[in-house]
């Protein structure tokens, strides 16, 4: 049964608003008050500016989140995308998956009006030795995602989208596996035959038991 904010121990809230203690899942990090955390990371930090976060408390967790700078360099508005990326960097290499994350969200709405640029910067990432780079170059990209933008142009023509898929067809990581297999079946949802022809084609070209899992888990809403 999966945890929710609400079922998180008094005292384990405590250490995660101090930031004392790393959220292990989705429901700690949803359980998180970010204007307490705030005020424990940035002491000096100015009441009004404290208030501000407290005052969006009811609001949705992405725009709580608006503060931080993983999800505010998504956010500013007059960055070209590679310098983004750059500054994006080590945060999609954070060692906390929650850093990670919310790392991509916010640039869906910039990569959602250049596929072709986004794709082409992103490739170089297939290519890195860190999974959680070579992940974040297809997590960010998926044609719906989770609680983000959804990028109309690759539900429509996912094939734009290969020059990341290729690469890490065989990827030895599980995550990233789930990555692509997630990316895929994404796509299957408004273009399923040619998912279907793209896995029938990995299949054919690679014996490798990556290879069958990521179609494996990519075909599992056209069967």
């Amino acid at each position: 049964m999966s945890l929710r904010p609400a079922d998180i121990p008094p005292d384990v809230i405590a250490e995660l608003n101090a930031g004392t203690r790393e959220a292990k899942n989705l429901a700690e990090g949803l359980a998180v008050d970010l204007a307490v955390l705030l005020k424990s990371a940035v002491p000096g930090l100015p009441d009004e500016h404290v208030e501000d976060i407290r005052s969006q408390a009811e609001r949705g967790i992405t725009r709580r989140m608006e503060s931080w700078v993983c999800f505010a360099i998504g956010l500013e508005p007059k960055l070209k995308l590679q310098d983004r990326l750059e500054r994006i960097r080590p945060f999609a290499d954070d060692p906390h998956f929650g850093v990670r994350e919310w790392a991509w969200l916010p640039l869906r709405g910039h990569f959602s009006k250049n596929v072709s640029h986004t794709i082409s910067a992103l490739k170089r990432w297939t290519k890195e030795k860190s999974k959680n780079l070579r992940r974040f170059a297809v997590e960010s990209t998926r044609p719906r995602g989770v609680w983000s933008v959804h990028i109309a142009q690759l539900k429509q023509n996912p094939s734009l989208g290969l020059p990341l898929l290729e690469p890490l067809r065989a990827d030895p990581e599980v995550y990233v596996q789930d990555s692509v297999a997630n990316w895929l079946n994404d796509a299957a949802k408004s273009q399923p035959n040619w998912v279907r022809e793209l896995c029938e084609r990995w299949q054919d070209e690679s014996k490798k038991d990556a290879t069958r899992r990521i179609c494996t888990r990519a075909m599992r809403s056209v069967r």
